[in-house]
C-alpha cells in the first residue's frame, strides 16, 4: 500500500489510477522496442524515472506478470517474456470473444455512437494514405475502445483494456508483418451493419478481430 507521503509524491500521476499509468508507460516500452524481450526492467529505474516511490511500480509489475508480459526470476528482477506465436495465437480469440460481447450488449444504443466511429476511421484512412503505422494501430485500438465502452460494461471494459492491445498488435505485426492496420473498409461494414441494428453485427466484429490472429 502507498503511504501518505508516498502518494503526495507521486501526485502528478495519481488521479486515474498509479499503477495503471505506470503499467501503461510499461506496455508503451515493450511495444516500441525500448525493452525487448529477454531485457531487464528495473524498478528503481522506472520509479526515478516517473518521479514516483517504487510501491507502485512493483504492483505494475505483478499486474503485467500476471498478463504474461513480463516474468520475475529468483536473484535476477522482472525481464520482458520471450513471445511465442502461441502467445498470439491465445490473445485474438479471448479479443473477440469480448468484443463480440461488447456489440451484443451496445447495439441497442451504438447509434449513438456512429459519429464518432466514422470520425476514428476517417482519421485511420488518413494514416494508412500516410503509412503512419504507429498512428494507424492508434486509431485502429481507438475504434475498438470505442465500442467495448459503448457496451457500457464496467467489468468487460477492464478485462479487454487489461489484455494489453496495443503490445499484442504490435508483436503480431512485428512476428507476422502482416496488413493488419489498413482496416478502414472493414470498419465502414461494421459501421453500417451498427446502424441497420443489424444483429449479425457481433459476429461480424469478432471475425473482424480474428483477422488480425496469426
Amino acid at each position: 500500500m502507498v503511504s501518505v507521503n508516498a502518494a503526495t509524491d507521486d501526485a502528478p500521476l495519481l488521479r486515474a489510477g498509479l499503477s495503471h499509468q505506470i503499467r501503461e508507460f510499461i506496455v508503451d516500452g515493450i511495444s516500441t522496442g525500448r525493452w525487448a524481450p529477454g531485457e531487464r526492467i528495473v524498478e528503481r529505474r522506472i520509479a526515478t524515472e516517473l518521479g514516483v516511490s517504487q510501491g507502485p511500480v512493483r504492483e505494475a509489475l505483478r499486474q503485467l506478470e500476471a498478463l504474461r508480459l513480463i516474468e520475475s526470476l529468483p536473484n535476477r528482477g522482472a525481464r520482458v517474456r520471450a513471445f511465442t506465436e502461441k502467445d498470439l495465437a491465445e490473445i485474438f480469440p479471448v479479443r473477440a470473444g469480448l468484443e463480440r460481447t461488447a456489440v451484443e450488449l451496445a447495439l441497442p444504443h451504438l447509434a449513438d455512437c456512429l459519429d464518432a466511429l466514422e470520425a476514428q476511421n476517417q482519421r485511420l484512412a488518413e494514416a494508412a494514405e500516410t503509412e503512419d503505422l504507429q498512428a494507424q494501430m492508434r486509431l485502429s485500438i481507438d475504434f475498438h475502445r470505442e465500442i467495448v465502452e459503448a457496451s457500457g460494461n464496467r467489468l468487460l471494459t477492464s478485462v479487454w483494456e487489461s489484455l494489453g492491445i496495443e503490445l499484442w498488435t504490435t508483436l503480431s505485426l512485428r512476428i507476422h508483418r502482416t496488413e493488419i492496420y489498413s482496416k478502414s473498409a472493414e470498419h465502414a461494414q461494421l459501421i453500417e451493419a451498427f446502424r441497420r441494428n443489424d444483429p449479425a453485427a457481433p459476429q461480424l466484429l469478432h471475425d473482424h478481430v480474428m483477422n488480425y490472429a496469426p
